[in-house]
C-alpha cells in the first residue's frame, strides 16, 4: 500500500531508540524526511547514520534538545520553524510510590511529557493549518485509561495528553489537519527489554518465564499475552501520518494488545 508519506517532513521527538526509533525508521522508509531527537546530540548523530543505514533514506536529519528545558525547544523550533508530520512520543516515567512525589516529581513529568507536546503544537499546528494539511500524533498510553497505581503521576501526564490531542482536533474543522493520540500497552523497548534481562538472570529463570508471569500477574487482561513490538507501534503511527488517514481526527487509538477491558 503507498501511504503517499514521500517527501513529508516529520519530527518524532525522543526517537533515538524504543517506539520512537520504529517510528522515525517506519516514517523514513515510506521516503519521510525525518528529523530524530534525543538529549545527547552524539547519541542522536549515531541514530542518524544508522537510521540511514538501514533504510536508504539519505534524507533524515538530528536536533538535540532536553524537553525539560523551555530555551531548548525554543532552540528546536527556530532551526526547524514548520513540519508536516508532528509525533510528540518523548516521556519520561519512574515508578514511585504516591506518597513520595514531590512537587518537583509533578513539575518534571508533566513539562517533559505534556508540555513538550503542547509547546511544539502551539509552533507548528497555525502553519499546518494554513497549507491545509498536517498530522499531530501525540503517543500517549494505555495508562492513560488504567491509571498505574506505582506511577499515578506517569498516568496522569498521559491523560492530559488525551485532552489536548482532542481539544487540538476541535480546532482543525474543514480543514485536512488532523490531530490524535495512539495508545501503546506494554511494549518491548529497550528499558523494558533490559528489565527483562535483568530480572531473568536475579531469579536465575528465562526471559520468556519472566513475560509469561507479567502478563499473568501484572498485566493480565492483556488478550496478546505477550509484549507488543516497537515496530507494531510504529505500523499504526505511520498509518495516521499518512494523507490514507483523513477521516481519523480527535481518535484515542488504541494498541494495547487487548489489555484495556472495554471495547470502546
Amino acid at each position: 500500500m503507498d501511504l503517499r508519506l514521500n517527501n513529508k517532513l516529520a519530527l518524532v521527538t525522543g526517537s533515538t531508540a524504543g517506539i520512537g526509533y520504529a517510528i522515525a525508521k517506519s516514517l523514513a522508509t515510506e521516503g519521510v524526511q525525518v528529523y530524530v531527537n534525543g538529549r545527547d546530540q552524539n547519541k542522536v548523530d549515531r541514530t542518524v547514520q544508522k537510521l540511514i543505514a538501514e533504510t536508504g533514506n539519505k534524507n533524515i536529519k538530528g536536533i538535540a534538545a532536553d524537553f525539560s528545558n523551555k530555551q531548548q525547544v525554543e532552540n528546536l523550533t527556530a532551526i526547524l520553524p514548520e513540519v508536516d508530520i508532528l509525533v510528540n512520543n518523548v516521556g519520561i516515567f519512574e515508578p514511585k510510590e504516591f506518597k513520595a512525589i514531590t512537587d518537583e516529581d509533578w513539575f518534571k513529568f508533566y513539562e517533559v511529557n505534556v508540555l513538550s507536546g503542547i509547546r511544539l503544537s502551539r509552533a507548528y499546528f497555525d502553519k499546518m493549518i494554513a497549507k491545509n494539511w498536517g498530522r499531530i500524533i501525540f503517543i500517549s498510553s494505555e495508562s492513560a485509561l488504567q491509571i498505574p497505581a506505582e506511577m499515578i503521576h506517569y498516568g496522569m501526564t498521559k491523560t492530559a495528553q488525551i485532552a489536548v490531542a482532542r481539544g487540538l482536533a476541535e480546532l482543525t474543522q474543514g480543514t485536512a489537519v488532523t490531530v490524535n493520540s495512539v495508545l501503546p500497552g506494554p511494549t518491548l523497548s529497550e528499558g523494558v527489554g533490559d528489565f527483562i534481562d535483568s530480572l531473568a538472570k536475579d531469579q536465575g529463570v528465562t526471559n520468556t518465564q519472566v513475560e509469561k508471569d507479567f502478563f499473568a500477574n501484572v498485566r493480565g487482561t492483556s488478550i496478546l499475552k505477550r509484549f507488543i513490538t516497537t515496530e507494531e507501534i510504529a505500523n499504526l503511527v505511520t498509518y495516521v501520518a499518512s494523507p490514507l488517514s483523513a477521516a481519523t481526527n480527535g481518535a484515542s487509538l488504541r494498541a494495547d494488545g487487548g489489555v484495556i477491558k472495554t471495547a470502546f
